[in-house]
C-alpha cells in the first residue's frame, strides 16, 4: 500500500518565530512473512517563550521518533505499537523536563504532541495538549483527539458552549502538555483507517482560525495531499495568522 503524505509548517503573520515542529516518515517494516507499510507522523506545538517553545517541540519530535524506530529494530517477537507510542512520548517528556529543570533559560518550556503511528491501515495515536487529529472522509471530519485545555474542561463539565469557549481569555491555557512535570499521563487510542480516507494532524494555528467544515472541503477536494496542506496553511494565514501554523496530511489508498 503506498500512503501519500505531505507536511506543511508556517510561522503565521504576526509571530517573528515557528515554536511548532513536525515530523513525517513513510516506510516498510520487514515481518517475517511480508513487508508492512509503516508510517510515523507527529506535530508539536512548542511554549514558553524566548525560543524555548521552539527548542521543547524540536527535542520532542527528535525523541519522539528516534525512540520509535529504535523500539521497531530492537523489538523481538511481534511489536508492540501502543505501548511503543505511549513510551516514546513518556521519554520525550522526562527529557524536556529535566532539560528545563536545569537551565533557568529554558525554565517555561514544554509542548504539546499529536503522534500518529501507522501499520497498514491500523493507527495508533497518542497525545497530550491541544494539537489535534482529525479522520476526515468525503461525508464527514471527526476530531479523534481530546483537547487537554481549560476550555474544553469547562464545556465537558457544561459550564462554557463551544462558542464561548472560542473567545475565551484562557482559551490557550493548558492543563496537560510535554515537560509540565516529570510524569506525564498519555492519551492513547487505536483507530482503523478506512480506504480514501485521510488523517490530518495540526497545531492550533490552523483548527483556531478555519473551521472543520472548510478543512474537510479544502482535503476532500484537493487533487495531491501537498496542495491540501498548503491552501489550510494560505487560509489561516487570509484570516489573520496570529499564530504558527502547522499540518501533517495523509492519504490512504483504496
Amino acid at each position: 500500500m503506498i500512503f501519500d503524505t505531505a507536511t506543511l509548517t508556517d510561522p503565521g503573520m504576526v509571530r517573528e518565530n515557528n515554536e511548532d515542529s513536525s515530523f513525517a516518515l513513510e516506510t516498510s517494516l520487514p515481518t517475517t512473512s511480508e513487508a508492512v507499510s509503516l508510517g510515523i507522523y507527529i506535530v508539536a506545538d512548542g511554549m514558553g517563550g524566548h525560543q524555548a517553545g521552539e527548542v521543547a517541540s524540536k527535542m520532542a519530535v527528535q525523541i519522539i521518533s528516534t525512540t520509535l524506530l529504535d523500539k521497531f529494530r530492537e523489538a523481538k517477537g511481534a511489536p508492540s505499537p501502543s505501548l511503543f507510542v505511549k513510551q516514546a512520548i513518556e521519554k520525550a517528556n522526562a527529557e524536556i523536563y529535566a532539560s528545563a529543570s536545569g537551565n533557568p533559560h529554558l525554565s517555561s518550556m514544554g509542548t504539546t504532541v499529536t503522534l500518529g503511528l501507522r501499520l497498514d491501515n491500523r493507527l495508533y495515536l497518542a497525545h497530550a495538549g491541544d494539537s489535534r487529529a482529525y479522520l476526515i472522509t468525503d461525508e464527514r471530519i471527526e476530531q479523534i483527539t481530546r483537547d487537554h485545555s481549560l476550555v474544553q474542561r469547562l464545556i465537558e463539565l457544561d459550564q462554557l458552549t463551544p462558542e464561548e469557549a472560542a473567545e475565551h481569555p484562557q482559551r490557550n491555557v493548558l492543563y496537560r502538555a510535554i515537560g509540565q512535570s516529570d510524569t506525564l499521563d498519555v492519551d492513547a487510542i487505536t483507530r482503523r483507517l478506512p480506504p480514501r480516507s485521510r488523517l490530518l494532524l495540526c497545531s492550533d494555528g490552523l483548527w483556531n482560525m478555519v473551521s472543520e467544515e472548510t478543512i474537510r472541503q479544502v482535503v476532500t477536494e484537493a487533487a495531491y495531499p501537498q496542495d491540501a496542506c498548503d491552501k489550510l496553511v494560505r487560509l489561516a494565514n487570509d484570516r489573520g495568522g496570529p499564530d504558527n501554523i502547522t499540518v501533517v496530511l495523509v492519504q490512504v489508498p483504496g
